[in-house]
């Protein structure tokens, strides 16, 4: 069994990774080795969360010099499956659909768009950011040609758990939802939600407290950050 099989590397840990590989990917070149410390500013999380997640990984650093830059991307690039290419089926072709297609940083990271498919027959056989969308009733021949195994849905809400459930019946196992809506799949297959319009709301949570301070403030009462 791999190392990597046996170890068991907590979700959290699994989450962070990517802010760190990020900060080590912009420094790799410029500097050989960093601190936890460095690296904690650069991921915006405590110095102590870095060394424990590191050390998952196998690496401790070096006390007084930290950690090799090099190797930690190897290592963080390794764990998250990025020495291979994920190729990735979109499914709904509306704007936003359009905008991910068009994005050229999934191929940048390791995950190519390999096809887009619709329903909308309107859609269907026009081509967008090089591809020719293909009807949502390919999906298994598009899995079994590309060897697609990450779908991303980006329709609208009222149907994304029908297509959720097209995209793991046609062999896709990890599906990143960007519908507004709940969406389950079954167990062996994983799911991840980004829903933009609930980071608005969590934002405006934030600057309507700003603005609650400020006034306050304005009031003569105290005023100060955000806790």
């Amino acid at each position: 069994m791999a190392e990597s099989a046996r170890r068991r590397i907590p979700e959290a840990t699994v989450a962070r990774l990517p802010l760190y590989l990020r900060s080590l990917v912009e420094l790799n070149g410029v500097m050989s080795t960093i601190s936890s410390e460095r690296l904690a500013e650069l991921a915006g999380v405590n110095a102590a969360k870095v060394r424990k997640d590191l050390s998952y990984l196998g690496s401790y650093g070096t006390r007084g010099v930290g950690y090799d830059v090099e190797y930690l991307v190897f290592q963080m690039s390794r764990e998250l499956g990025l020495t291979q290419d994920w190729p990735v089926v979109i499914v709904g072709v509306g704007n936003l659909g359009q905008a991910l297609a068009n994005y050229g940083g999934f191929s940048d990271r390791g995950f190519p768009v390999a096809a887009l498919v619709d329903a909308d027959p309107s859609k269907v056989g026009t081509t967008i950011a090089g591809h020719v969308v293909r009807h949502i009733d390919e999906l298994p021949q598009i899995t079994a040609e590309l060897g697609v195994t990450i779908g991303i849905i980006a329709t609208p809400a009222g149907v994304a758990q029908d297509i959720a459930d097209r995209l793991v019946a046609a062999g896709v196992t990890s599906v990143l939802n960007f519908a507004p809506s709940v969406v389950n799949v079954p167990d062996g297959a994983s799911l991840r939600k980004v829903d933009l319009a609930s980071e608005l709301q969590i934002l405006s949570f934030y600057q309507q407290r700003r603005g609650a301070l400020a006034a306050l403030g304005a009031d003569g009462g105290p005023a100060g950050a955000d806790s």
